[in-house]
């Protein structure tokens, strides 16, 4: 006997469906975002909301969401050796992967504020890639590698003549074959070892001339990598040791002549999430590649490519928790509780209104983030990008696994069996704090920043003034953190509370501007001014959790 979702049982029919909500799928996942569509008009890519919108609606299908399911059920498989014995160091992924992967970088994920550099292009993509991670966030490894790494490609002149066409094609290209047979190339990265971790400078692979040597020509390489990221990428910015130190290099998988180079996968990292991903070992035994940039300056070379992934990993991080929210808020809108559905419920109102606070403080900042780097000539902009980027990454990868934890919970039972998304989006939230650097190298790189950089916590601190003057606990806020950085600037010890304090202040300085009037209350009821507890499902009583909790439903109420 069939029964809708939430009608009641016939007497005697002992497996009736009922009080369960319908899946959520089907939907746009743009445009039933009201905070996003003004996020991004707001940070200058108003034009984009057409593409956004249309990607919003391939991405919320049903058949979308089950290729995320499907690419991380079938995790990818190593093929070390062909059948003959020859080294093969080849990944196999499963078709959903490769159908993801198509999805990315038609929409230029991985290349379009560089191939098509236009105001707004950089909130554009980021928008994007927001979307993009609540459905699979393991295809945004190698498309924001790739990303990242064309201003690197960029100081080596007849590199990038030869590889940036490649990359700016908006055809994903999955066939293993040299750069020059394809219609498309993604980038990856290899830094980590083994004996050093986030310590690049105690690298010990080495790097040799074939030739005169210097930036652009070609070096033997032997040595390690404990994780190179994306190994099915065409090629690859490493560090090695020269004479002169640190050192970037662009690493093909093919060598010119057609032979596939010396890049020999030991195995794939089994993860805790990521799972559709793969992430290697590998040994360099002899492989080619060549100088990027100055000898000896490989780490600054490097980094800058850091920074562009750094933001990503604020922007995965803050797209992962978007979607636990509305996946949460869906079930509260349709699943009843003694008597009453749970959205109507107080407390899990507010518990959703709190999660839904965080979300968009997140997506805010991560924007606004964006947006900075959209104006690199212009030196405010600049300078709150060097400082913000670690900020963000810190902050918001931090806030991401406690919210889909509770975001879990909302579900009870049916959020914790493999059935359901949750799962999936709780082993992926704590790569981004891991990936590009810990938390606790964030933080120091903030206390460099300031240190080094003051202009950098000049920009930061004008960005604040702007918002002052509206709100009383935000402008006590404000003269607290200037006090504390004037304390503890160069504390680093103190330095997780000192970011954290200047992040909460960005976020509430966004939402005071152009946030809802109950949001940016409620964030600075709970956030600034102490009134709010350690867990989610704390705003004061002040506040009108249900307001907020309704406005993250994506289909509305049942």
């Amino acid at each position: 006997m069939s029964q809708t979702l939430n009608q009641q049982p016939a007497s005697g029919d002992t497996h009736a469906v009922f009080n369960q909500p319908p899946p959520l799928a089907d939907y746009d996942l743009f445009s039933t975002d009201a905070a996003l569509t003004m996020a991004v008009a707001r940070e200058g890519a108003g034009w984009a909301v057409p593409t956004l919108a249309e990607f919003g609606q391939r991405l919320g299908r049903a058949e979308t969401f089950a290729l995320g399911a499907l690419a991380n059920r079938n995790s990818p498989i190593l093929h070390s050796f062909d059948r003959y014995g020859q080294r093969r160091d080849e990944v196999e992924f499963h078709p959903a992967w490769h159908q993801l992967m198509t999805l990315a970088v038609a929409q230029g994920l991985h290349c379009a504020p560089w191939a098509e550099p236009e105001a707004g292009a950089h909130v554009a993509r980021a928008a994007g890639v927001y979307l993009m991670c609540q459905v699979e966030a393991g295809v945004q490894c190698p498309v924001t590698m790739t990303y990242g790494a064309v201003p690197a490609l960029k100081r080596q002149p007849e590199i990038a003549a030869e590889w940036l066409p490649r990359i700016y094609s908006r055809i994903y290209d999955q066939s293993f074959a040299p750069g020059a047979q394809k219609a498309g190339a993604l980038i990856g990265m290899g830094m980590t070892e083994k004996q050093g971790g986030s310590d690049l400078r105690a690298n010990t692979t080495r790097a040799d001339p074939l030739s005169a040597g210097g930036p652009g020509q070609a070096y033997r390489i032997v040595g390690h990598k404990w994780f190179l990221s994306a190994p099915m990428c065409d090629a690859f910015l490493v560090l090695a040791q020269t004479r002169a130190g640190a050192s970037c290099f662009f690493m093909p998988r093919w060598t010119p002549d057609g032979r596939p180079n010396a890049i020999q996968i030991q195995r794939l990292k089994d993860k805790l999430g990521n799972r559709s991903n793969a992430s290697s070992e590998v040994e360099f035994a002899g492989a080619t590649g060549w100088m990027i940039g100055e000898e000896g300056r490989g780490i600054p070379t490097i980094i800058e490519m850091a920074n562009y992934t750094r933001l990503d990993c604020a922007l995965g991080s803050a797209g992962l928790m978007r979607q636990a929210l509305v996946q949460a808020a869906h079930h509260a809108a349709h699943r009843t509780a003694f008597q009453r559905k749970l959205i109507d419920q107080p407390l899990m109102q507010n518990v959703i209104a709190d999660m839904a606070v965080e979300v968009e403080a997140a997506m805010r900042l991560a924007l606004r983030l964006a947006r900075a780097y959209d104006r690199p000539d212009d030196n405010l902009e600049a300078n709150f990008a060097r400082l913000v980027t670690p900020a963000a990454k810190y902050w918001i990868c931090k806030r991401g696994p406690v919210l889909a934890a509770e975001a879990m919970e909302v579900l009870g039972g049916n959020g914790y069996v493999e059935d359901s998304i949750m799962p999936r989006l709780y082993r992926e939230m704590p790569v981004n704090s891991i990936w590009e650097g810990s938390g606790n190298v964030m933080c120091l790189d903030v206390l460099r920043a300031a240190r080094r950089t003051p202009d950098a916590l000049t920009a930061v601190m004008s960005e604040l003034k702007n918002a002052q003057g509206a709100d009383r606990r935000y402008d006590q806020f404000c003269r607290e953190l200037e006090g504390d950085f004037a304390d503890d600037g160069s504390n680093e010890g103190q330095a997780r509370r000192l970011v954290e304090r200047l992040v909460l202040a960005l976020q509430g300085a966004l939402l005071i501007q152009d946030g809802t009037a109950e949001i940016a209350d409620a964030f600075c009821a709970s956030r600034l001014s102490g009134d709010g507890g350690g867990v989610f499902g704390t705003l004061p009583r002040t506040i009108d959790s249900g307001v907020i909790a309704r406005r993250a439903i994506p289909l509305g109420e049942a």
